[in-house]
């Protein structure tokens, strides 16, 4: 420990830097976010959702090879349901191979194993990968496209509508900053092991080195994924993601100037992001958080909770500064089954709601018996 007494120098400076840090993080503001130069953005905690800066999110744009992003969601999914092995052969059709745009440069009519191919998506963002992966799934790139959109769907990515696996452009073609995020939480998420891909730099098939273009897994450690994109009409995209500690952030940069101006305006909103806000999980899914009164069960005390975890996002040095309250449903009656929601859970911020979450049941409450339901029909006729 340091002994401050021994020079009033040091002492000088350690006042100083206590009054700056806790005034910056209790006392000031949340700044405005950084001025970037793509034309929509969004930057998002991955725990919570919460949006925490955007531009333009909801703005129908064309995704370019972000698209790519879902094609590997799809077969993710094929690979965790059993259908697709990573091992598998794929044999390069004549369309895949001459598939216009970036390439992983596989040889028509060649077998090539579906892990290489994934690789070929997700680094190289390969045009001839993408479709010869879309055309072994689902039997032609069409159909495999209609299974994009049936996902997209499910997933909630109302601005969205795919007319191909590549991002290649189409009128029809379209997606949103927003959507790009919710679809990134759910790769993250979904498929943790899958997701190390988007982390590779370079990898090399036939002999020649592919590298990914995403400049941010070269110049911060903290940078894991995602996706690139590019094209004349969508300009330079980029949907990145950083953890650092026990937080993760996603940003989404659409139509951008260049490869450079991505990288930097996507690393300006990361850096916003862990700079000025913290998260953390409050509770747990199916921890105890209230008992309530239930009428004319067999049991009388019933405990509310979560059905999923709630992680809250907040401006740095505000988590004292958080206040939690619950509204109940009155005279709640038996028969309650478990998993019901009988209340909300607020968690405010200077008396504004941040967050909520419905509160439910932990456990089932049957009817009581005779003597029961009528004893508490009386006690509630009073009450």
């Amino acid at each position: 420990m340091i002994n401050l007494s021994r020079s009033p120098w040091i002492t000088l400076f350690f006042i100083i830097f206590f009054i700056q840090n806790n005034a910056l993080a209790a006392d000031l503001p949340v700044p405005a976010a950084p001025k970037v130069s793509a034309k929509s953005y969004i930057l998002q905690d991955f725990e919570s959702g919460n949006i925490l800066a955007q531009v333009n999110a909801a703005s129908r744009v064309e995704p370019a090879s972000i698209t790519k992003l879902m094609s590997a969601y799809v077969i993710f999914g094929e690979i965790e349901a059993g259908r697709l092995q990573l091992t598998d052969e794929v044999i390069i059709s004549k369309k895949a191979w001459r598939m216009p745009g970036s390439r992983t440069f596989v040889e028509v009519n060649s077998k090539v194993p579906v892990e290489i191919l994934l690789k070929g998506i997700i680094v190289q963002s390969g045009n001839d990968a993408t479709v010869a992966l879309a055309e072994h799934v689902a039997g032609s790139e069409d159909t495999f496209v209609s299974l994009m959109n049936q996902h997209a769907q499910k997933l909630g990515m109302n601005g969205t509508n795919f007319a191909n696996s590549t991002g290649l452009p189409h009128p029809e073609h379209y997606s949103t900053a927003q959507d790009i995020a919710t679809l990134s939480r759910h790769v993250i998420r979904e498929h943790p092991k899958y997701y190390d891909y988007y982390s590779i730099k370079q990898f090399n098939h036939n002999g020649i080195p592919q590298y990914n273009r995403n400049k941010l897994l070269w110049r911060d450690k903290t940078v894991d994924g995602i996706k690139t994109g590019h094209t004349d009409s969508a300009g330079y995209c980029l949907a990145s993601s950083a953890k650092r500690g026990d937080m993760r952030l996603i940003a989404v940069v659409l139509g951008d100037k260049s490869e450079e101006a991505r990288a930097n305006s996507s690393r300006a909103l990361l850096n916003y992001g862990f700079r000025f806000f913290e998260g953390r999980q409050l509770y747990k899914a199916g921890q105890p958080l209230k008992n309530i009164r239930v009428w004319k069960g067999e049991h009388e005390n019933l405990p509310l909770g979560l059905g999923e975890d709630l992680h809250i996002t907040y401006p740095v040095g505000s988590y004292k500064k958080l206040n939690a309250t619950i509204d109940i449903q009155p005279d709640i009656s038996a028969p309650v089954q478990k998993g019901k929601s009988l209340g909300t859970l607020n968690i405010s911020l200077d008396n504004v709601i941040i967050a909520e979450a419905p509160l439910i049941a932990l456990q089932t409450i049957e009817e009581g018996g005779l003597w029961r339901r009528s004893v508490d029909g009386i006690k509630l006729w009073f009450k």
